[in-house]
């Protein structure tokens, strides 16, 4: 167990920052280390699903709706972030499963997209527990989420085959 937990933001319009996440959950797991990844906004099952699911010491939840917010949201995209919301919340209150690493993938976006407010993503980083190290993914993190986490890493696109018509592809982006 840690004695000190920090908050970590991966955030920008490059492509890894979930894949980032995966590798510090990976290595928090090889630690000995409780971790929890909760994915917003994604409800479609992803390839490090298969491999992740095999650990004993690691927790996924999805809250999101197996497709893509493209502008806005439905009151069903609304509500999935919300439980999500609510269900890291009531973890961090009782901090009955005491995980080590917490993980918030595309909270940000989830933000961005009104599923849950800025103040909202801001009470989950004051109430979490001292010793838990908590990261937060995402595209376009608020200046505020910037200011409240320990570390800022921001993942800039300089090239990607999207832009040549390259859809996602199984095993490196899903």
């Amino acid at each position: 167990m840690k004695e000190k937990g920090y908050v970590q933001v991966y955030t920008g319009n490059g492509k890894g920052k979930t894949t980032a996440a995966i590798g510090l959950a990976i290595r928090a797991l090889g630690a000995g280390f409780k971790v929890l990844f909760t994915q917003f906004v994604k409800g479609l099952p992803y390839s490090e699903h298969n491999v992740l699911s095999r650990f004993e010491n690691l927790t996924i939840k999805q809250f999101g709706r197996p497709e893509f917010i493209h502008s806005k949201p439905s009151l069903e995209d609304i509500q999935a972030a919300k439980d999500g919301y609510n269900f890291v919340l009531d973890v961090f209150n009782n901090n009955s499963a005491s995980y080590d690493v917490v993980i918030l993938d595309e909270a940000n976006i989830a933000v961005f997209f009104g599923l849950f407010t800025e103040d909202e993503l801001l009470e989950l980083i004051k109430k979490k527990p001292q010793n838990t190290e908590l990261v937060i993914t995402g595209r376009f993190a608020t200046q505020k989420i910037i200011d409240a986490a320990d570390l800022v890493t921001e993942m800039k696109e300089t090239k990607h085959y999207y832009t040549q018509g390259v859809i996602a592809r199984d095993g490196i982006e899903k």
